[in-house]
C-alpha cells in the first residue's frame, strides 16, 4: 500500500484557494517527486473560503477538518494510506490551522498518522494588538463589529470558553487539547513580516512582545539576509537604546520628515502627469473607497451570523469541540479545588514537559540575534495578559524555528509574503520566502 504524506494549505480572510496557488506550485516542484517511501499528497482547503472566513475560527477549523477526514477516506479507498500529515496556514488560516489539529488529536488521529510539520506564515498568533494609535483604535472597533465570529476573536473580544476566555488565548494554553497537538510536530515554523505587514503586525505574526523593526531606517539595527533567499533575515543586531538620540539628530530634517510618512498604495503611484491630476478627487474617492468597504463588511457580517445561529441550532453542533474543553474547565476546576483543600497545601513541583522556567524567545527563533545592552525603547503595542501568557506558552515549544521576511520598498507585504496576486511584479519578491519553506519542508 501506497504511503502518502498529506499536506494541507489553509487560506486567509477573505480567502480562496487561488490565493495559495504559488505556494502549491513551489511545494510541488520541490518536493512533489514520488520517493519510493512516500508521496506527498496536497490538499488546498476549500470549504472554509469568501464570506464563511467570517464565521469564526473554530467553526473554520470544523469545516477543514472534515475535508482532511474525506481526503484521508479517500485516499484509503485508492488503496493508498496516509501515514504523515502537515499543515501550513496563511494569516487567518494558520489559526484555522491551531483549531484544526486540536480536532484531529481528540478524535486520535495522530496515533495513526505521524505530524510532521505545522507551519503558518503571517499570522496573528496572538490576535490583532492594539496600538497607542486612533487609527488602530477605529481598526479595533471595525474589526469587531463587522467581522462577525472571526472580528470578534481577532481582537480577543470573544468569551469562547465556558469560562469566558478568548479563543486564541485558549490556543495557547498548554492545558488545553490544541498546545498539546501542536507540540506532538517534529517541526514547528511561523513565517512572518518584519515590517510594512498592515494586517498581521510583527508581534503577532512572529510572537514577540515588542518590535526591534520599529523605525528601521533610523534605530540603527543591522540586518543580515540569507544569500540564497534574498528577502530573509539570517540574523539581525537589535539596535542599542542608548544611541537612538545621537543617530536621529545625525539624519537630515528632510529624511525624517519623508520617512514619518505613510507610504503611498500601490493604485496612487501614478506617474506624472495622472498624480498630480489625482490629488483634487482624493477627498471624494477615499470617504466613497471607504463607504464600500463598510457596506460590504456590514453585509457579510450579518450573513455570517445568520448562518451561526443555523450551525449552533444544529444537534450534532453540540458535540463539537468546544464542549471537550467545556468538560476539561470544569476538571482543571476541580482538580485546583483539591489542591486548595488538601492540607499539605499545592506541590511545588512544575510541569515536567515544559518546566517552570522561561526560555527567552530569542532560543526558540532558530534565528541568530545578537543582544545589545541597554533598556527597550522599541515599540510596545498594547498587550493584554492573556496575550503575553501565549507569547510565553508559545516561545517555550523547543522545536519552534522563526523565519523573518523584509520588504522596505512595498506598501503591504502581506500579500506579498506568499506571492498571492503573482499578476502583479513586486508579489513575486516573496516566492524566495515560499522556496525557503520548501527547501526546509520535511517530505
Amino acid at each position: 500500500m501506497r504511503s502518502i504524506h498529506l499536506l494541507v494549505l489553509i487560506h486567509g480572510m477573505w480567502g480562496n484557494p487561488d490565493h495559495l496557488a504559488r505556494m502549491h506550485e513551489i511545494i510541488q516542484e520541490v518536493k512533489g517527486h514520488s520517493s519510493e517511501e512516500t508521496e506527498l499528497a496536497v490538499l488546498i482547503a476549500q470549504t472554509n473560503r469568501d464570506e464563511a472566513t467570517y464565521d469564526g475560527i473554530d467553526w473554520g477549523g470544523e469545516r477543514v477538518a472534515d475535508e482532511i477526514i474525506d481526503e484521508v477516506t479517500k485516499h484509503e479507498s485508492q488503496g493508498r494510506r496516509v501515514t504523515r500529515f502537515s499543515l501550513m496556514g496563511y494569516s487567518l488560516g494558520g489559526l484555522v490551522g491551531r483549531y484544526v489539529i486540536g480536532i484531529l488529536h481528540q478524535n486520535k488521529f495522530f496515533e495513526k498518522v505521524t505530524p510532521v510539520n505545522f507551519n503558518t506564515i503571517a499570522t496573528p498568533h496572538i490576535g490583532i494588538p492594539t496600538l497607542p494609535t486612533p487609527l488602530s483604535a477605529v481598526a479595533s472597533y471595525v474589526g469587531r463589529k463587522l467581522l462577525s465570529r472571526t472580528g470578534e476573536q481577532f481582537y480577543c473580544a470573544d468569551k469562547w470558553s465556558p469560562k469566558g476566555r478568548p479563543l486564541i488565548e485558549v490556543l495557547g494554553d498548554p492545558e488545553y487539547i490544541f498546545y498539546q497537538a501542536l507540540v506532538l510536530f517534529r517541526n514547528i515554523g511561523i513565517y512572518a513580516n518584519a515590517i510594512n505587514d498592515l494586517s498581521v503586525p510583527y508581534v503577532t505574526g512572529a510572537i514577540e512582545s515588542t518590535d526591534p523593526f520599529y523605525g528601521y531606517q533610523r534605530n540603527g539595527i543591522k540586518i543580515e539576509f540569507e544569500e540564497n533567499y534574498k528577502y530573509v533575515i539570517k540574523s539581525y543586531i537589535p539596535p542599542d537604546p542608548t544611541t537612538l538620540p545621537t543617530l536621529e539628530a545625525q539624519r537630515p530634517f528632510l529624511n525624517r520628515i519623508s520617512e514619518s510618512l505613510p507610504p503611498v498604495p500601490p493604485p496612487l503611484r501614478f506617474a506624472f502627469p495622472l498624480n498630480v491630476m489625482a490629488v483634487p478627487f482624493l477627498p471624494i474617492l477615499l470617504p466613497a473607497f471607504a463607504t464600500v468597504v463598510l457596506v460590504r463588511f456590514s453585509i457579510c457580517s450579518k450573513k455570517s451570523r445568520a448562518r451561526l445561529q443555523t450551525l449552533e441550532a444544529d444537534a450534532s453542533a453540540r458535540e463539537r469541540l468546544i464542549h471537550v474543553v467545556a468538560k476539561l474547565e470544569r476538571e482543571l476546576e476541580a482538580a485546583a479545588l483539591k489542591i486548595c483543600e488538601d492540607p499539605r497545601g499545592p506541590s511545588a513541583s512544575t510541569n515536567p514537559t515544559f518546566g517552570g522556567s522561561e526560555v527567552p524567545a530569542e532560543l526558540a527563533s532558530g534565528m541568530e540575534v545578537k543582544p545589545k545592552m541597554g533598556s527597550s525603547s522599541f515599540s510596545r503595542p498594547v498587550l493584554t495578559a492573556g496575550q503575553l501568557r501565549s507569547i510565553d506558552n508559545l516561545n517555550k515549544i523547543p522545536q519552534l524555528k522563526k523565519t523573518l521576511a523584509f520588504f522596505a520598498d512595498v506598501f503591504n507585504s502581506h500579500a506579498i509574503i506568499i506571492c498571492r496576486m503573482p499578476k502583479y511584479q513586486h508579489n513575486w519578491k516573496g516566492e524566495c520566502v515560499m522556496r525557503h519553506w520548501a527547501d526546509h519542508f520535511e517530505l
